[in-house]
């Protein structure tokens, strides 16, 4: 199984914009990191968010270049503060390549507690729209595959 953790793309400050949508660098750099994945021909069945604005503008833009096969939810657990176990859980029942869009610090609690069993440890450094892939093992183990962000992305 591949897991692929998204870190929403850059917003607008609270006082500029209440909802926290994406500033114009944001929704460029996700498109343009969207458009990459597309040539990866990454497949998956689902892309899951936070609900929140930004984590929604950023699931829609990748929603539209991959195509996920089951479509895009909102889902509860991948809010900034949520404990990362709830996710830790639910990933362990998936079978199928999956997408999470959310925020710090979930996103790198989670991704330590999957790759270390230590949420605290901090082990990945994510990006605004950067993609973040990991791989489970039939061991249940878990490994980093790959990252990509904007500044790397032509």
């Amino acid at each position: 199984m591949l897991l692929y953790l998204v870190q929403h793309a850059e917003a607008k400050r609270e006082e500029e914009d209440p909802a926290r949508g994406l500033t114009e660098r944001g929704l460029r750099d996700i498109r343009k990191i969207a458009a990459h994945a597309r040539k990866l021909n990454i497949k998956i069945s689902h892309i899951f968010h936070s609900g929140k604005t930004r984590a929604l503008q950023t699931a829609q833009v990748l929603g539209e270049h991959l195509k996920p096969g089951e479509g895009i939810y909102e889902v509860d657990g991948l809010a900034p503060l949520e404990d990362p176990q709830v996710w830790v859980e639910r990933i362990a029942q998936l079978k199928e390549d999956v997408m999470l869009v959310g925020h710090l610090p979930h996103l790198g609690k989670f991704a330590s507690a999957l790759l270390c069993g230590d949420k605290e440890k901090n082990i990945v450094d994510f990006k605004t729209a950067g993609i973040v892939c990991l791989k489970r093992f039939e061991d249940a183990r878990w490994a980093m595959e790959w990252m990509i962000v904007p500044e790397i992305v032509a």
